[in-house]
């Protein structure tokens, strides 16, 4: 039994969730970016009690098909950009299409009526969010950043960066980390 959950986008969301499920005593098999593998079905009162928990903490169950897709693409998007250098070398369209079972054109029009933008501008927003951390890191140039999200100059970089954030990206490393969004706002 598959549970998903709203909000997760890092490793310490994973141990934030694994801490609650091992309060409550639950047994599951995995946990992953936006989802719990159960061993058997939750009893629903166990299951509400879960649901606070992960509440007060920032994260949401995620009851509606729609809702849990959606969930699972930005999930894969994240990973994507944030998690895996690997992965930009493939192309998203069939990356998300492979690990989610359906055909992108299903996907990204899913993602549009959903969200009320689409997967392009979503992932958009994720890269520059990516930028923006490896810029405070301060441990690659420009054109190492470029190269490792898949952008094709450090002028296309730097027109995105600028048309998103409203700034150059020098001038947002000079005013640094309090223009960062965490990743479950985006």
């Amino acid at each position: 039994m598959k549970v998903y959950i709203k909000n997760m986008v890092c490793h310490r969301c994973i141990l934030a969730v694994e801490t609650i499920l091992k309060s409550l005593n639950l047994a599951y098999k995995n946990v992953t970016l936006g989802e719990i593998e159960f061993q058997n079905p939750l009893p629903d009162a166990m299951k509400e009690k879960m649901a606070q928990q992960l509440e007060a903490i920032g994260f949401e169950l995620i009851d509606d098909k729609k809702h849990q897709l959606i969930e699972r693409i930005k999930n894969c998007i994240i990973q994507f950009i944030h998690h895996d250098k690997e992965l930009l070398k493939m192309n998203l369209s069939d990356f998300l299409a492979g690990e989610l079972g359906y055909e992108y054109n299903y996907l990204s029009n899913l993602f549009s009526e959903v969200e009320g933008t689409t997967i392009e501008k979503y992932v958009i927003l994720q890269k520059i969010e990516k930028v923006k951390e490896l810029i405070v890191y301060d441990e690659l140039s420009l054109k190492e950043i470029a190269e490792r999200l898949g952008y094709s100059s450090v002028a296309y970089l730097s027109n995105q960066f600028k048309k998103v954030t409203g700034l150059t990206p020098s001038h947002f490393k000079s005013i640094g980390q309090q223009k960062r969004i965490p990743l479950d706002h985006l």
